[in-house]
């Protein structure tokens, strides 16, 4: 069913009158896409919607999940992840502490990929890692670190291609063990998070639009990947500068490898692949 925007205009504000959620600056193609896969799902009209959202709180819950829905995967673009091992995290190594915040984490893999990487860096002892996300469904699953994962074989590969990326180092000579990190289970399709990886991160609902740092610190790295492609332009830029404001002088941001900045706010970083160092202005 078609949603033209004088419908989506309807129903951002009927969330707004029923809740604290904002999707005035999403982006018009996605938020349109994404309730038209709603009214087809529950079969409804935008005015059965409408008048549902005023009615039931559960249910205005369960739609703002369903417009927010990402995907995530561990190390996914691994090229981002191989840089941040080989050329990134080292730099923090003299740090007391590194204070790194995933915002808009999903059900957390790219979490663990993180932290993956600071115990490899034996970086793990000293980092406070922050993750956020609107939707507590996903954060639940974070929390268990309990994934269903089909193509299992894919993510061993790219588990191997980023944990072997030193160019400097005999591959064939390296072992890399994911039993470390994961419980594979073939026959049901799951691979489960082991310890110490379970309980380092703080899991946390949270909306960056509306609250913004809720931390009371300023952060080494900040993961946005993949949120900001829902986001209009206005409020990419926004967001751009909350994160350069709120990132220590050598801290870095990381966003999707389809995501980008435009204007001005690009002199404010330094761009490596996906990942933006601050620059001091």
């Amino acid at each position: 069913m078609k949603v033209y925007k004088t419908e989506a205009d309807k129903l951002i504000e009927a969330i707004g009158e029923n809740s604290t959620y904002d999707f005035n600056q999403y982006s018009e193609k996605s938020f349109q896409r994404r309730v038209e896969k709603i009214l087809s799902d529950y079969k409804l009209n935008i005015d059965d919607l409408i008048t549902k959202l005023h009615q039931d709180p559960v249910f205005l819950e369960e739609v703002v999940k369903n417009i927010t829905v990402n995907t995530t995967e561990i190390f996914r673009d691994t090229a981002t992840w191989q840089i941040l091992k080989d050329r990134i995290l080292g730099k923090y190594i003299d740090k007391q502490v590194i204070n790194i915040w995933h915002i808009g984490c999903s059900t957390g893999q790219e979490v663990y990929s993180t932290l993956i990487l600071l115990n490899e860096l034996e970086l793990f002892s000293k980092s406070e890692v922050f993750a956020t996300d609107l939707n507590t469904d996903v954060l639940n699953i974070a929390e268990k670190g309990i994934y269903k994962f089909r193509e299992i074989d894919e993510f061993i590969e790219s588990y191997n291609k980023v944990m072997c990326s030193n160019p400097l180092e005999n591959q064939s000579n390296k072992e890399v063990h994911h039993e470390k990190y994961f419980i594979i289970n073939r026959k049901k399709n799951l691979i489960i998070i082991k310890p110490p990886l379970i309980g380092k991160p703080i899991f946390i609902k949270h909306d960056i639009v509306k609250q913004g740092n809720i931390f009371d610190r300023k952060f080494d790295i900040i993961f946005c990947r993949n949120v900001l492609i829902y986001f209009n332009h206005e409020l990419q830029n926004k967001l751009f500068e909350f994160f350069h404001d709120n990132l220590n002088d050598d801290g870095i941001l990381i966003i999707g490898r389809h995501e980008g900045m435009l204007g001005e706010i690009a002199s404010k970083y330094k761009k490596d692949e996906s990942i933006y160092a601050k620059r001091l202005i």
